[in-house]
This record gives C-alpha cells, structure tokens and sequence, in this order.
C-alpha cells in the first residue's frame, strides 16, 4: 500500500522554547509514521501570534501551495489545532485534505482501538471534536476513500449533519454508560477481594508494554510506536515473596492530548486513579525526557491520581550515554530486557510497599491452613516457620493497615 505523502505545517510563538519547538515537530512526524504516512516536507514559521484567518502568513501559503503541486503532496497536517474557519480557509487554498494534530490523534486512536469500550471512546473523541468545525471541513469532508483523519472504528465517512452527529453522540453516551458501570463493578469486586493494584503509567513509546510483558510473561502488544497499546491491559503477577498483584498497562501520554479525548477516555484512563501503586515509565534515553515527564505528571494531576504511590522507572539506559540525572524520586534505572533489572524493580516496588505498610506476626495452628495460605498471597511474608514446641507456624511480614487480616493481629495481640 503506498503511503500519503504528508506535508507538516508549524508555528512558533516567541513564548515557545526552540527545543520544546523542535520536540513537538518530532512527536508530529512519529505521530503521522504510526498512522502511516511518510512526511516528505516541514514548512515552519516564526510568528508573533497565530494568524487568524489562515494559521500561518500569505506568504507561507502561497510557498506550500506551490511545494503541494510539485511534491504531489496527499494531506497537510497542522502542528497546531485549527478553528474552523482556518481550517476552511486552508483547505480552500491547498486543494487537499487537511487535518490538525488533534485529528491525527484522534485516527491513531481509530485504528489501534480494538475493544467495543475503546472504538466507542474514539468515536465519541471525533464526533464531539468534529461538531464546531464541520464547516471548516471543506474537502477533507468528502474523503470517501479514506485515509489519515478519516478512519472512524463507526462510519468510514463522518456524516456532516449536526443532528445526525448530535444524536450519535448521544446513543454513543448511552451505550458507554453500561460499560463504565461494568468497569465499575469489577472495580468494586477487586477492592472487596482486597486485590492490590499496580498500574503502569508513562509517556507514549517509554517503554511501558515491553516492561509489562517482562513483569507478567505475557505478549501485549510492543511496538516502538506511538500508542502501541489503547485498550487498559490487566495482568496478574507475583513479587519475589510470592505476594500477588494485578498490572495494568495504560494508553500512552502524550503533549496536548485532545481534550475530547481525554473526556471520552475518562473510564480507561480512572484505572490509574483506582490503582494502589503506579509504576511511572520515563525512556531516560529522550531528548525531550523533562518535557514528557512534566507532561505525564500534569495529565496524573488532572486523574486525581497524583497522591498514589508512585515510582519512576528510568527505561532505556542502555541508551544513555552522558551523565544521568534523575528528576523524581524514588526511582529505579533500568533496562527492561534486562532480567537482573527486572529482578531489581521487582524488589524495589517490594520495599517500597514495605516501607508503608505495617509489619505484623502471628502465630497460627496447622489447622488454620487457609489463613496461612491468605497471608501468603496478600501479604509480604519475610519470615515463615515452624515452632515444633508450641506446635504453631510463626509467620512474619507487612501487609496493607486497611486490609482485613488486620484482625488477626489485633486477636493476637
């Protein structure tokens, strides 16, 4: 299949760092490679402000005009999010389709949606970022065909009726409605079964299904692409004292996510804020890593997921060849092909729950074998023998201060 050949379009503002500037370019070329295109051109402009009317200046229109008849260019995407009108107007002018880097998203999205949950939430996400600009939509509308920032896991065609699109977004509300509340209910059912959850977090492509694949010997999806995986993963797995946990692999962060995104993805994303621990991947091995970092822990601020444990994993040091400095602590580095790595964070994460939790001992009869097979999985257990004199097994470990086996001590005591 051959690929369109994108033409990107970008303006700097004077309040905008030259390397945040040139990281956001980058984002947006791996951005249109995942959704399989091949930029073949950057246009740039440095404004004092965005132009109204047109994005960009006559100048610089009347420049890709003439790159988009010689380059034989197949879509524009701006760096940027457009209005409608800019959209129109530009569209006009280019006589190609043209999207904006929120659409670009929002097709990723489309196509790497694989549960009914998740291409409901990417067709709400078009549909309500779609609806004020549908008169900006020019040619790009009529894109039967197909394509970048068409592809929809409902209608390949977006209808461009605002009723329609208003009624769709409704029955698309109502039908979410029944899934978050299932979501919700086995939600309920872990907290009632004392399950303890671990969610892995991180900017997109930081590595985080490679290291969820290696903590739970599982084959999620790994691509060194943006938003290789959208539908929350959840795994069971141990930790070296035998102590089990769920894992959850999460959609990747990214700058200025879409906000219609964010909001249809609220249900997916609330696994984070429902987590007990969060493992925060960061590629150490990035040259915008401060950037993303920041990124990940303002969209964390906004879950209401700020104030769960969390520690960052430096991935990709293998990668790093200068001096590494750490932004946030505790943090562990590594590299997560590396098994003694993994083995590491597996007792890092194990003496972090410690440190919080509460220590405990008891002492337990050989008939109450289910009590001792509970502390075993729900519980850290440091110390476990048996005292042939009292004929009882003295087990010693921490467990959560909330969790129910608490009462033992409190009977032991």
């Amino acid at each position: 299949m051959t690929k369109e050949k994108i033409l990107i379009i970008a303006v700097r503002q004077p309040n905008q760092l030259e390397e945040r500037f040139e990281s956001s370019l980058e984002e947006i070329i791996s951005l249109s490679n995942t959704a399989g295109g091949q930029v073949e051109k950057i246009v740039t402009q440095n404004r004092n402000r965005i132009h109204p009317a047109t994005y960009i200046g006559e100048g610089k229109v009347e420049e890709i005009e003439a790159i988009i008849a010689d380059v034989e260019i197949d879509l524009v995407i701006s760096n940027d999010e457009l209005s409608a009108g800019q959209l129109r107007n530009l569209s006009d002018r280019f006589g190609v389709p043209l999207i904006d880097r929120s659409q670009l998203i929002l097709d990723i999205f489309a196509q790497r949606a694989k549960t009914k949950e998740g291409q409901l939430q990417v067709e709400l996400a078009q549909l309500e970022y779609m609806l004020p600009r549908l008169h900006g939509q020019g040619l790009s509308m009529s894109r039967l065909a197909g394509g970048i920032g068409t592809r929809g896991p409902g209608e390949t065609k977006l209808e461009s009726d605002q009723r329609h699109i208003r009624r769709k977004i409704d029955e698309i509300k109502r039908r979410l409605k029944s899934v978050v509340t299932q979501r919700e209910q086995y939600r309920k059912r872990r907290r009632l079964n004392n399950v303890f959850q671990i969610a892995v977090v991180g900017y997109t492509n930081a590595g985080k299904s490679t290291l969820f694949n290696q903590l739970t010997e599982s084959t999620s999806l790994a691509e060194d692409q943006l938003f290789a995986t959208l539908d929350p993963l959840t795994r069971q797995f141990q930790l070296p004292s035998g102590y089990e946990t769920l894992l959850t692999d999460t959609v990747g962060f990214l700058q200025e996510l879409p906000t219609t995104l964010i909001a249809a993805f609220k249900s997916t994303l609330e696994e984070v804020a429902e987590a007990d621990f969060l493992l925060h991947v960061v590629d150490s091995s990035h040259s915008d890593l401060d950037q993303q970092q920041e990124t990940v822990m303002t969209l964390l601020k906004e879950l209401d997921a700020h104030t769960v444990p969390i520690l960052t994993v430096y991935n990709k040091m293998d990668l790093v060849k200068d001096e590494f400095i750490p932004l946030h602590h505790p943090n562990i580095m590594i590299d997560a092909f590396d098994e003694t790595d993994i083995q590491a964070l597996l007792l890092k994460i194990e003496a972090m729950l410690k440190d919080s939790w509460e220590w405990y001992s008891v002492h337990l009869n050989p008939n109450e074998g289910k009590v001792i097979h509970q502390l075993g999985q729900e519980t850290i257990v440091t110390k476990k023998y048996f005292d042939e004199e009292k004929n009882q097994y003295v087990i010693n470990g921490y467990m959560e201060t909330d969790h129910p086996l608490n009462r033992l001590l409190k009977e032991q005591e």
